[in-house]
């Protein structure tokens, strides 16, 4: 699955190229795009990133990949599920969660919505998947409005602080969203 290629009616949803670094290091360097991250990244981080990206799909089939338009083929950003992996355990692992990152230009015009929904079709349909999730700091209005839309469901009973961030981190709580297939499958 590494070259997967789904498709939405404005967007193709791809494997990583080498030419997506430049314009993903300029997503992850715009201090607006990450304010709901720890820090920007690097142009090394940023291939870092890519990389962990890569190795994810290799090993797990799937993972947050790049988004381009189909009507000029501009990159947008990524989206995609993948399988955490911090050093430290989320509270909910294991689980498969459904995230994104694109660049400003893009915001306020639902391709979040539209390639996360297609991405959640996959896993569902193809993967199999029983349940997908989606968490973010509780500032992160933006992307709760996605995972609201997208048809996930919030229980404030599931707030936690991010394993990753000390407790008196800005962004250290988090919110979780869950979708099962079974709850999909009665949305449509």
């Amino acid at each position: 699955m590494s070259d997967i290629l789904l498709e939405t009616n404005r967007l193709i949803l791809r494997s990583w190229r080498d030419d997506d670094l430049d314009p993903l290091a300029e997503i992850c360097a715009d201090p607006e795009v990450m304010r709901y991250f720890p820090a920007t990244l690097s142009r090394d981080e940023t291939a870092g990133l890519i990389k962990w990206a890569r190795d994810k799909t290799s090993k797990d089939g799937f993972c947050f990949g790049p988004v381009e338009t189909k009507s000029d083929g501009a990159f947008l950003g990524f989206v995609g599920l993948s399988v955490p992996d911090y050093p430290k355990p989320l509270p909910f692992f294991p689980c498969v969660e459904v995230g994104w990152r694109l660049k400003r230009s893009a915001w306020g015009m639902g391709y979040a919505s539209e390639a996360a929904r297609e991405w959640i079709r996959f896993g569902f349909e193809t993967i199999g998947l029983k349940e997908i999730v989606s968490f973010t700091t509780v500032t992160n209005t933006p992307s709760r409005r996605v995972m609201e839309r997208i048809g996930m469901t919030y229980s404030p009973s599931e707030d936690f602080q991010h394993p990753m961030l000390n407790a008196d981190h800005p962004l250290s709580n988090h919110v979780l969203y869950r979708l099962s297939k079974s709850s999909r499958d009665k949305q449509r």
